[in-house]
């Protein structure tokens, strides 16, 4: 997964009408899928928006399916990721105009009206292919149904994840041989921030704080947040459910951090991984796909679960999954040979996971070819105790909540409001989108 940051001309002023006019539903939309291409081969067409370091191991998978399945004529297309992706596979999906299948963060299913544009998948073929409900995590799982019925499966999860420095981290005594040690509560990680601004006289933790579409602090705060118990949005994903008490209880934690010097206060998204990589600092807070980028730059680093810092061990995530964009006259073919795809994909995702995601096909978490990545498999007990966003369409990877939310807590912690006006501003903007129609079309609100 490339860094999630859409402009946010293209979230929030990038109208559909505008789209349409701009062609998007032409030829590259897609055209009439025929069940078998002319030479006799079953063709599917999987959409997808993996770029970077995501995109070049997509590719080594798709080249491997190809070779493992010749019966199945496979055509991929990279689209631009974020917001462009889902406004024009949705209208794919309303114009009866989509791909076999296509890539789809599970938190946006809730707005992608399964049954309007995206279509169930058949349990049979799924577990023709080998795909059953029990080689998942059951929430995970779970999240991909509506109404008793599976429209998406999921490849991963990528969770927001600690990156630390292990030659910091030592001299700090923060390390327990090659790993570091556990930390329980906020107090210990405070301490631990003291210890390595000790070694380094610097800040000892990094994030993105600011810049366009930041989305990192509303990430932070979800995590932090999740683990006092507390939820964003109703189960349902229809009203809102911030409790005051928690929220201001993490968001005063994160704002003192940064008041005492242990967390940098002014960071875009790029200064924050390039501070990390320079050794400058002892931790970063991010997703886990930048583990490629450390690597690649040589400073000895590792990875951990985001420690359990106000009681349960749960991180803010999203989930990359297959679905199966509406078409008009689904054809029991393609549709075969879509959950075949799956299940090959699946079964092979150990390629994947060398980006950093952890993945969702509970079998790969114990094959010894992923045990052996290191350190992308030292948090992977993490797929467990992963908090989604609730269920609402404004909500997920690339989501107007995430500039929204993110905006509002990168003036927390840049130090332009007080926690209790940016939980006060956080309450106001969730209200609005509360009330605002899904704009996709086809789907009530």
């Amino acid at each position: 997964m490339r860094s999630p940051h859409p402009s946010r001309r293209r979230v929030l002023a990038g109208s559909l009408s505008a789209l349409a006019t701009a062609g998007v539903l032409g030829p590259t939309a897609g055209c009439a899928a025929p069940s078998a291409a002319a030479s006799g081969r079953t063709r599917i067409r999987f959409w997808h928006l993996f770029g970077g370091g995501d995109g070049v191991n997509m590719q080594t998978m798709l080249d491997a399916f190809r070779a493992a399945r010749p019966d199945i004529e496979l055509e991929a297309t990279t689209l631009q990721w974020g917001a462009p992706y889902y406004t024009k596979l949705g209208m794919a999906g309303a114009g009866g105009r989509a791909p076999e299948v296509a890539a789809l963060h599970m938190a946006r299913l809730a707005g992608f009206g399964p049954g309007r544009l995206v279509d169930p998948f058949d349990p049979d073929l799924l577990a023709e292919a080998g795909v059953r409900p029990e080689d998942f995590p059951e929430d995970l799982w779970r999240r991909g149904q509506i109404d008793g019925r599976q429209y998406a499966v999921p490849l991963d999860t990528h969770p927001l994840v600690l990156y630390y420095q292990t030659d910091i981290c030592r001299k700090a005594g923060l390390m327990d041989g090659k790993r570091l040690k556990p930390i329980g509560g906020a107090a210990e990680f405070t301490e631990a921030l003291r210890a390595a601004k000790r070694v380094t006289g610097a800040a000892a933790l990094v994030t993105e704080t600011l810049g366009p579409d930041c989305i990192t602090p509303w990430r932070l705060f979800s995590t932090f947040y999740s683990q006092t118990g507390g939820t964003v949005l109703t189960p349902d994903g229809k009203g809102l459910a911030l409790d005051d008490a928690k929220a201001l209880r993490v968001l005063e934690y994160m704002a003192s951090l940064v008041d005492e010097g242990l967390w940098t206060r002014r960071a875009d998204y790029g200064a924050s991984v390039g501070i990390f990589n320079q050794g400058r600092t002892a931790f970063h807070l991010n997703g886990d796909w930048e583990v490629t980028t450390f690597r690649t730059g040589g400073t000895p680093f590792s990875m951990a679960r985001v420690p359990a810092l106000f009681g349960r061990a749960t991180a803010q995530a999203d989930s990359h999954a297959f679905v199966l964009p509406h078409q008009r006259g689904r054809d029991t073919g393609t549709d075969r040979a879509a959950c075949a795809f799956v299940g090959w994909m699946l079964k092979n995702s150990v390629e994947w996971a060398a980006g950093g995601h952890v993945p969702a096909y509970r079998p790969v978490l114990a094959d010894p070819a992923y045990l052996a990545l290191d350190p992308q498999s030292a948090y992977r007990d993490v797929i467990d105790d992963v908090v989604l966003d609730e269920p609402a369409w404004f909500a997920g990877s690339a989501s107007r909540m995430w500039i929204e939310l993110g905006e509002v807590f990168s003036t927390l912690l840049t130090g332009s409001r007080t926690p209790r006006e940016a939980l006060s501003e956080a309450k106001r903007r969730l209200g609005r989108l509360l009330d605002t129609r899904n704009p996709l079309p086809g789907v009530a609100s």
